[in-house]
């Protein structure tokens, strides 16, 4: 019996260990896992930095009609976020795993209407519709990537100290993905940025020897809107380009594990109400909520501010790359602090280390040097605030686990309505900052705009994003995962596992005794 029972426990040992060992990820595994999240960032950033400005100065909407599109094709995904989550949640297990043919699916036809909404069509009545229908579907087809992909991290190991270093290789992917996109789409339309238009309280002379707004020189060739629009299709081009390998890659350097789902299967609603009604989860996404519509204001309005406000029409994308490098050369940094002081202190930190860099750059004269300055050391903290309340998340979904240890298989809803409100906050910004433009009087082309479109640019980039940080923060004081809580909760997971793992060994130990 003492025979029988060692050789139960040796067993039990090295079925553990080879239950360690299949969850342990190689490098290149968490490598092409993070290099899954570039094409959401990279195409993110184009839009974010790069498509106001487009349909206002490139496709010369009306900035009502801009406004429609920009809000219209983000509230799209208050019906495709949660209802993409649903569906992949209840998807059937392939041999390719859950999510993957997902995202393999979704891609050529993302890639194509994205490529078709920076191409200005040959007509002008069916613009607005064109513009619109193809932002709402390349919107709906990066849902079908993007959420299966954000719930891919509960997938990838069921060791959380795995999942945590995936996720900060994907963090550090992502931040790089915002800056390639801005350094592929700002430098290659930089190149051929079309000269403004003076207004009529211009005058010619001025706006021919300055450099400041852009204007003509005759000692430079003269660079034609059709050039600018060229220029728009050759970026969007090189990032489709990026968009499929990364996709291709993820599909071939991940594998998928499958998880048993315990619980049964239950409607749309239930599933909303039952994610929705933990309550770390609700305040998590409240504080994304604002904080993100904070930052998606400064980042749709900035382009714009930096070339009509400030004078920089010549410079904005390099203003732009600098704050984008700043932000990738911070993700070390932001990484350690995160793991010595925890995920909450962080956020606040990164959260309000921007906040004085806001103030400065709408309060300072304009001057380029000092413009650099800034933009670089607010990088730092736009990192913070973009990526870190992302590794929060997993954190909620291990909470919610321990705490409904019979419903499982809900990790797709979680992220879905996370991604949801990411791009919910980003709709509502674009959408509201291209309406105030539109009643403050907005030039397109103009080489200078009139005082009431530089005072709503500023209160855009500064004050309006400034007043939502502190929302935020706010709500995020209440929110009561700390690293006490964190590591109990991975604790017991830890225990529930290694018990299903024991008492699975017993059985088959049992089994083969008998």
């Amino acid at each position: 019996a003492w025979c029988d029972t060692a050789v139960l426990s040796c067993s039990g040992t090295n079925q553990q260990r080879f239950h360690e060992h299949r969850n342990r990820l190689s490098i290149c595994n968490k490598i092409s896992y993070a290099i899954g999240g570039a094409p959401y960032q990279i195409t993110g950033c184009a839009l974010g930095f790069f498509l106001q400005i487009y349909l206002l100065d490139v496709a010369q909407l009306d900035p009502f009609y801009a406004s429609i599109i920009l809000f219209v094709g983000r509230a799209w995904d208050a019906v495709t976020d949660p209802t993409i989550g649903f569906l992949v949640s209840r998807s059937p297990w392939t041999r390719f795993g859950r999510m993957l043919p997902w995202i393999l699916l979704s891609t050529p036809l993302a890639v194509l209407s994205y490529f078709l909404i920076w191409y200005v069509p040959p007509f002008e009545d069916g613009k607005v519709i064109w513009y619109l229908f193809f932002y709402c579907l390349f919107q709906t087809l990066q849902t079908c990537f993007h959420v299966p992909y954000s719930a891919l991290t509960m997938f990838i190991s069921s060791e959380q100290k795995e999942r945590d270093s995936a996720t900060a290789y994907r963090m550090t992917v992502e931040v790089l993905g915002t800056l390639l996109g801005t350094a592929i789409q700002g430098q290659i339309v930089g190149m051929a940025n079309a000269p403004c238009l003076p207004g009529p309280g211009d005058m010619v002379a001025d706006v021919t020897n300055s450099s400041r707004f852009g204007g003509l020189n005759d000692s430079e060739p003269v660079i034609s809107l059709e050039h600018t629009k060229v220029a728009y299709m050759i970026s969007s081009g090189v990032i489709c380009l990026i968009y499929v390998l990364c996709a291709v890659v993820l599909f071939f350097g991940v594998r998928e594990q499958k998880v048993d789902t315990q619980s049964e299967p239950m409607s749309f609603f239930q599933g909303i109400k039952l994610i929705m009604g933990h309550g770390p989860y609700a305040k998590l996404v409240m504080v994304f909520l604002f904080t993100s519509l904070a930052f998606m204001l400064l980042e749709g309005n900035f382009a714009l501010f930096c070339s009509s406000t400030l004078g920089f029409r010549n410079d904005f994308q390099n203003i732009l790359l600098a704050i984008m490098l700043s932000a990738t050369l911070a993700i070390p940094f932001w990484q350690w602090f995160l793991t010595r002081f925890g995920k909450k202190t962080a956020v606040y930190t990164g959260t309000l280390s921007v906040v004085p860099f806001m103030i400065l750059v709408v309060c300072l004269k304009s001057n380029l040097f000092v413009t650099y300055i800034v933009s670089f050391a607010a990088g730092v903290g736009v990192a913070a605030a973009f990526l870190l309340p992302w590794s929060m998340l997993p954190d909620v979904v291990d909470d919610f686990q321990v705490q409904n240890p019979e419903s499982t298989g809900h990790e797709a809803l979680f992220y879905s309505f996370y991604v949801f409100f990411t791009k919910f906050a980003s709709g509502v910004s674009l959408g509201i900052s291209t309406l105030s433009l539109d009643f403050a009087g907005y030039i397109s082309r103009g080489c200078s705009q009139p005082e009431e479109v530089d005072l709503t640019l500023k209160l855009l980039v500064s004050a309006a994003p400034i007043a939502l940080i502190i929302v935020g923060l706010c709500i995020l004081y209440s929110y009561p995962i700390d690293e006490e809580r964190r590591q109990g909760n991975r604790k017991l997971l830890q225990e529930q596992r290694d018990d299903e793992d024991n008492s699975e060994t017993d059985s088959t130990e049992l089994g083969n005794t008998v």
